[in-house]
């Protein structure tokens, strides 16, 4: 139902908003299991790892640094992964 019924609602938010929606509420909550697969979407969608630092750096602000160095980090390695393939 997720990917199927609410991703697929485009009329108001694009996809690359709702992947920037996505990811900030995961840093937040500091999930890095599903911000990694996330990440790993939105690199695909075409956003800029500029723009997901820029979203991390602003979510540092309201839930702390501990969760914002943690996704940091995690978007290092998944942004790395295509140099290691």
């Amino acid at each position: 139902m997720l990917y199927g019924t609410i991703w697929s609602r485009t009329e108001q938010l694009s996809l690359q908003e709702r992947s920037m929606i996505t990811l900030t509420v995961l840093v937040a909550l500091n999930r890095e299991n599903e911000l990694k697969s996330h990440l790993r979407g939105a690199k695909n969608l075409g956003i800029t790892k500029e723009k997901i630092e820029e979203m991390i750096l602003h979510v540092a602000h309201y839930s702390g640094f501990p969760t914002a160095v943690s996704a940091s980090q995690l978007l290092n390695k998944v942004w790395d992964e295509e140099k290691e393939s």
